[in-house]
């Protein structure tokens, strides 16, 4: 009883969130609370979401910090100058062009918001590529594989949610995956090559006059941070219209159509810039990632410190750190409530036993040969499960199930979590990704030509980087 259950619980929640009839954090909450009572455990419910919130709550804190961290290195200028000079260095070459997107796309998604990294990616990349008359599918589809791969690292959802549903600190997860993730990454950067090739050969190498120092007074601004106030202000002349889309992704307002040459990229006079405090901001960045890498500090404490720092620093008056954090405050609201409203979930799935039944059921019908191969398993799941549903769904209802199973067989949750992240350059391209609406939206391309291009090689990347993960011995 208590397999079907779970089972029926876990379908729920996945119906409810992908036909968009409950909200994540409701589903979280409300569904294992109702089957908590099915189950006849109900007086139990307050026991089960206080030892979830417990085990949870340094998760919620590194996500939070960390998008508060780098949403203000955004707002102050840290990556303007990449921006730039990734810009100078495409020029009118379509390889370079295409090898820049991925780049861009691969630096910006240190924020851990797709939304925000493909607003400055199309803003920064879509000029180029209406001049040169390049494909723009291949513009979306390089861009959403690069932050497919760097989804991955702990501030930005997939791994936090791993480590939140089978109770492992992030970075045993992370760490480790670090050498696969890389060749994932680079075999990102070798197709964008490949691809750049081939749009070189269609079009040629054209001539363009130096328009990034001429018009740069022209730029415009790409809101900071991954919040939901965050927006995309299109000049006429720029783009050929004015539009405004939130970071979201719930909804976007796209730019109508236009071959005028404007040049876009982050606004050089916002207010938030910081150009006496760059080096700081920069070496504290290099500091911060060093020392997560190193494991000096839990990943939750190295981004407090952080991003308490980096406020105090560049902003020093209180008014203008409220202000920060106000911006910020819709994307760390929902990932943090999100961690929260898991406790629930994990907690009434570990806590009535139903999650220890459902993988006695699988241990049972898996053939004994595959047992001991569960995260390779996990891993080629990840691939379709990760696409056809959420995040939420597949890491709170599928992964536990798959670990349980694997550790009747041997296999660390470690290692299934590691598996589980591998199918994130193709989760990025789901339509259940509200940022995908945001990148096809601004690139003006139909979602249906995007997922064509790109599931092929999104699929391969993960391929990829589950057969290094392998065969470096991490999964």
């Amino acid at each position: 009883m208590l397999t079907i259950l779970g089972f029926a619980m876990i379908a729920t929640f996945l119906v409810l969130i992908m036909m968009k009839k409950m909200s994540p954090i409701a589903a979280l909450v409300l569904i294992p609370a109702l089957f908590c009572v099915f189950v006849g455990k109900g007086a139990k419910l307050g026991d089960y979401v206080l030892d979830g919130v417990t085990d949870l709550a340094p998760t919620a804190a590194m996500l939070m910090f960390a998008i508060v961290y780098f949403g203000v290195m955004i707002d102050v200028g840290l990556f303007d100058p990449i921006v730039r000079g990734i810009l100078k260095f495409c020029k009118a070459d379509p390889m370079r062009i295409v090898v820049g997107t991925a780049l861009l796309a691969a630096i910006v998604s240190l924020d851990g918001d797709g939304s925000t990294t493909f607003m400055i990616t199309v803003s920064a990349m879509y000029p180029l590529y209406k001049r040169l008359k390049m494909s723009l599918v291949v513009m979306t589809g390089v861009a959403a594989m690069a932050n497919g791969v760097m989804n991955t690292l702990p501030w930005g959802g997939p791994t936090a949610r791993a480590a939140t549903a089978l109770k492992l600190d992030a970075s045993e997860i992370f760490v480790p995956m670090i050498p696969a993730l890389l060749v994932g990454l680079l075999f990102v950067f070798g197709l964008s090559y490949v691809l750049g090739v081939r749009e070189r050969r269609r079009l040629g190498v054209l001539t363009l006059d130096e328009v990034l120092e001429e018009k740069e007074s022209e730029t415009v601004l790409v809101g900071a941070g991954g919040s939901g106030e965050d927006k995309v202000s299109m000049r006429k002349g720029a783009t050929g219209g004015e539009a405004a889309t939130g970071g979201t992704g719930s909804g976007t307002d796209t730019p109508e159509g236009s071959d005028d040459d404007g040049f876009q990229g982050l606004d050089p006079n916002r207010a938030t810039l910081r150009p006496k405090l760059y080096w700081f901001n920069a070496l504290l960045t290099v500091v911060l990632l060093t020392a997560m890498i190193m494991e000096w500090l839990p990943i939750p404490v190295l981004f407090l410190l952080g991003a308490a720092l980096v406020l105090t620093v560049n902003f020093p008056n209180i008014p203008d750190q409220k202000a920060r954090l106000a911006a910020h405050a819709d994307n760390v609201l929902n990932v943090a409530g999100m961690v929260f409203a898991a406790a629930v979930f994990t907690g009434v799935l570990q806590g009535t036993g139903m999650v220890d039944q459902m993988a006695k059921w699988m241990v049972d019908v898996i053939p004994a040969g595959m047992g001991p191969h569960m995260a390779l398993v996990t891993g080629v799941l990840s691939l379709p499960l990760t696409y056809f549903m959420s995040n939420d769904g597949f890491y709170f209802g599928v992964l536990p199930v798959l670990a349980e199973a694997g550790a009747a067989h041997g296999v660390s949750p470690v290692e299934m979590a590691r598996a589980s992240l591998v199918g994130q350059p193709l989760h990025m391209s789901s339509p259940l990704v509200p940022a995908v609406y945001v990148l096809v939206g601004m690139a003006k391309v139909e979602f249906g030509d995007h997922t064509k291009f790109v599931v092929k090689w999104a699929a391969l990347t993960c391929l990829v980087i589950l057969g290094a993960g392998m065969l470096f011995g991490i999964i």
